[in-house]
């Protein structure tokens, strides 16, 4: 079985280095996904081709400026996984830059939940646009 913690590595460093089909193929088909705040892409999304559509959505908007890293040590309990982020992004007339953590829960070796926490969801909320 493989550990959380190497999923959602895998999955990071696929993020990271803008492989967006790799992350897409590491969420399990019935994906649930909780994104924050009150903006265009806030609440929760279920399955892999809404999860898909709203990371497609960040990539337009932010004209592909999204950019997410790491910046502390992936933490896990069981089959759930915290991480500490930061994320950028830039568009016309607007600048994102943020920390924030992630939790993701794991099953069968795939990305089966994500709750998405932001450091300034006001602030998020402003770039991405109103819901």
């Amino acid at each position: 079985m493989t550990e959380p913690a190497s999923v959602v590595r895998k999955y990071f460093e696929a993020l990271s280095a803008k492989d967006f089909a790799t992350a897409a193929g590491m969420f399990a088909d019935d994906v649930r996904w909780h994104q924050p705040g009150g903006n265009r892409f806030s609440g929760t999304h279920q399955g892999g081709a809404a999860v898909g559509e709203l990371l497609a959505g960040m990539i337009t908007v932010s004209a592909g400026s999204f950019e997410l890293t790491l910046t502390g040590p992936l933490m896990a309990n069981g089959t759930l996984v915290a991480a500490p982020i930061h994320f950028t992004a830039k568009r016309e007339g607007a600048v994102m830059d943020q920390h924030g953590v992630d939790v993701l829960r794991v099953e069968d070796g795939r990305v089966a939940e994500a709750w998405l926490f932001s450091g300034d969801a006001a602030e998020e909320d402003a770039f991405w646009g109103a819901a």
